[in-house]
C-alpha cells in the first residue's frame, strides 16, 4: 500500500480576522495547534472527534500535512542559512 500525499493541506487557512491569524480548519475556528495538541496528548480518535465534533478525518489529515510542511520549511530555511553562513 502506498501513501497518498496531499499536495497541500486544502482545508487549513490563515486569516488575520479568524483566531488572530492562527492556522485553523476552514469553517470551524479550530486551530491546527489544538488538534495536534490533542493528538499528542491522546491518540484516541474517538476522544478527538468527541472534543471537536465538527472535524472530519480529512481535516485531521490536513492538520498533520500542514504540520509536516511547516517542519520541512523550517528545516530548509535552517539549511539555507547554514549554506549562506559558510559562503
Amino acid at each position: 500500500m502506498s501513501a497518498v500525499r496531499r499536495p497541500n493541506p486544502a482545508r487549513i487557512i490563515q486569516d488575520p480576522d479568524i483566531m488572530v491569524g492562527k492556522p485553523v480548519v476552514e469553517g470551524t475556528r479550530i486551530p491546527v495547534e489544538m488538534v495536534l495538541g490533542q493528538l499528542a496528548y491522546n491518540l484516541d480518535p474517538e476522544e478527538l472527534f468527541a472534543r471537536f465534533p465538527d472535524l472530519t478525518v480529512d481535516d485531521v489529515r490536513d492538520c498533520l500535512a500542514y504540520a509536516q510542511a511547516a517542519v520541512a520549511r523550517k528545516r530548509r530555511a535552517r539549511h539555507a542559512d547554514s549554506l549562506a553562513a559558510s559562503a
